[in-house]
C-alpha cells in the first residue's frame, strides 16, 4: 500500500517549454501562399491611383472646387462649370500658408475665386468659402465650413459636384459626405500630367502623390470625426 501511494505522488517539475505538435507549412503550400499575396499586391499597385482619383458626377446645380488645386486643375474646373448646367462655383480653402504677407488673397478660396476669374469666369457666379485656420483634417474643415456658410445664407445645397485635385478625390468625397449626409454629392478628380497614371510607381512625382494619398485616406476612413 506504502508502494502503491509512493507511485501516486508524482515529483515537482519545473519546465519553460514543452514540445506540441503545430500545423506548418509545406514548400508547395509556401509557394501558393506567397504566389497569392504577390497577386494580390500587384492588383492593389495598379488601381489604387484609379482607385483614389475617382470621377463619379451627377446632375448638380452648384460646383465645389477645392481652392488649393493647381492652375491647370482650376482650367479643367472652369471648363467643367462652362459646358455643366450649373448655377455657382464655389471655391473652399484654408488661409495660405506660404506667400500670405505677400499675396493679396490670404487663403486659397480666395486665391482661387480671383484666378477663376482671370480665366474668364463670371464674377457674379463665383462664391469663395473660406476655411478657418486648422493644423489637421483641412479637407474635413473646408466642408464644415461650406455647410455653416449655407445654413446662414439662402444658398440652396440639394446637390452639388466637388472637384478635386486627381489622387485626392476619394478622401474629399468621403468628407464631404460624411459632412453633407443630406445632400447629393458627386465627384469629380482633375487629370495630371505630371505622371503616368497607369505606371504610377515608375516615377518619383507618382510615387509621391499617390503612395501618401492611400494613408491619408486609410486614415480619414477609420477616424471618428
Amino acid at each position: 500500500m506504502r508502494n502503491q501511494a509512493r507511485k501516486r505522488k508524482k515529483p515537482f517539475h519545473f519546465q519553460l517549454i514543452k514540445r506540441r505538435e503545430m500545423w506548418t507549412l509545406t514548400l508547395q503550400g509556401w509557394i501558393v501562399t506567397s504566389t497569392i499575396v504577390l497577386v494580390l499586391i500587384l492588383i492593389v499597385i495598379t488601381n489604387v491611383q484609379s482607385f483614389l482619383a475617382v470621377t463619379s458626377p451627377i446632375k448638380a446645380d452648384i460646383l465645389v472646387v477645392e481652392g488649393w488645386l493647381a492652375d491647370e486643375a482650376l482650367k479643367q474646373a472652369l471648363n467643367e462649370f462652362t459646358v455643366g448646367s450649373y448655377t455657382y462655383i464655389v471655391t473652399t480653402g484654408v488661409p495660405l500658408q506660404r506667400g500670405f504677407y505677400l499675396s493679396e488673397y490670404k487663403d486659397f478660396a480666395n486665391l482661387a475665386a480671383a484666378t477663376l476669374k482671370a480665366m474668364g469666369a463670371s464674377d457674379e457666379k463665383i462664391i469663395p468659402i473660406p476655411t478657418p485656420d486648422v493644423k489637421k483634417d483641412r479637407t474635413y474643415a473646408t466642408a464644415v465650413a461650406l455647410k455653416e456658410k449655407v445654413a446662414t445664407s439662402q444658398l440652396k445645397l440639394e446637390s452639388l459636384n466637388l472637384f478635386s485635385d486627381n489622387v485626392h478625390a476619394r478622401r474629399s468625397w468621403m468628407l464631404y459626405k460624411k459632412v453633407l449626409p443630406n445632400t447629393k454629392i458627386g465627384i469629380i478628380a482633375a487629370e495630371t500630367g505630371s505622371y503616368d497614371t497607369k505606371r504610377w510607381w515608375t516615377s518619383s512625382e507618382g510615387i509621391r502623390s499617390v503612395i501618401p494619398e492611400a494613408i491619408a485616406y486609410i486614415y480619414a476612413l477609420f477616424k471618428s470625426y
